[in-house]
């Protein structure tokens, strides 16, 4: 079944070509993170997607990725969003290219799914068919593996799970017990890229029920 797409906005973006060394302390940048790119943006997962894009495609890291509790509806100002997150490099040049990285996968690489035409009952289904350094490391896995990026609100997030898991073979590599900063749940998965995509559809169809009939068990 076809959702339609909710896709985020990138509200604030900048460089720090030649970061503070007393604030390079405080971030524990290491020795080549001269520069730093930062971005704020309506949705935590589509950005932490994004992130882990950038580290595939420039000599960046992540250094800095945090969610805002409540969500986007209830930021702090409005260039805050869901989210803020910080790459560094050794050169302007490599953050910038993380940063259009960044980009392009806002645009047109990551986005939620719709439940109803209000668009406010949202999932995350995505695939990442190869991960960077950032979900790499998040999720314990090897650079390069597969991963199923799955993302609900608290009920379906674990009743979608359960199916998800069930349905192909692969590993629960970490939970985003609910409620997240931003009352969601989820969870990253592993395994063959088949597989990954497999869970996600399972992960879909299994909460496009829950949303038809909330209350039939």
């Amino acid at each position: 079944m076809h959702l339609p797409h909710v896709k985020a906005d990138i509200l604030a973006v900048r460089v720090i070509a030649n970061v503070d060394q007393g604030l390079a302390g405080k971030l524990k940048l290491q020795s080549h993170h001269r520069s730093l790119g930062m971005f704020t943006i309506t949705s935590d997962d589509i950005g932490y997607t994004a992130l882990d894009e950038a580290t595939k495609y420039a000599d960046v890291d992540v250094v800095y990725a945090k969610s805002f509790y409540a969500g986007a509806n209830y930021s702090s100002g409005p260039l805050s969003g869901e989210m803020i997150g910080v790459i560094a490099g050794p050169t302007p040049e490599q953050v910038r290219s993380g940063l259009e990285a960044v980009e392009t996968t806002v645009e047109s690489g990551a986005f939620f799914e719709a439940l109803d035409e209000e668009k406010s009952h949202l999932l995350y289904a995505h695939v990442v068919s190869r991960t960077g350094s950032y979900l790499s490391s998040l999720a314990g896995i090897e650079e390069g593996e597969a991963l199923a990026y799955l993302i609900a609100p608290p009920l379906e997030a674990i009743y979608g799970l359960d199916a998800a898991l069930k349905a192909a073979d692969v590993t629960i590599c970490e939970l985003f017990e609910p409620p997240s900063e931003t009352n969601y749940g989820g969870a990253l998965l592993t395994g063959s890229q088949s597989a990954c995509r497999a869970a996600a559809d399972a992960f879909r169809e299994t909460i496009i029920e829950v949303a038809k009939h909330p209350l039939h068990y």
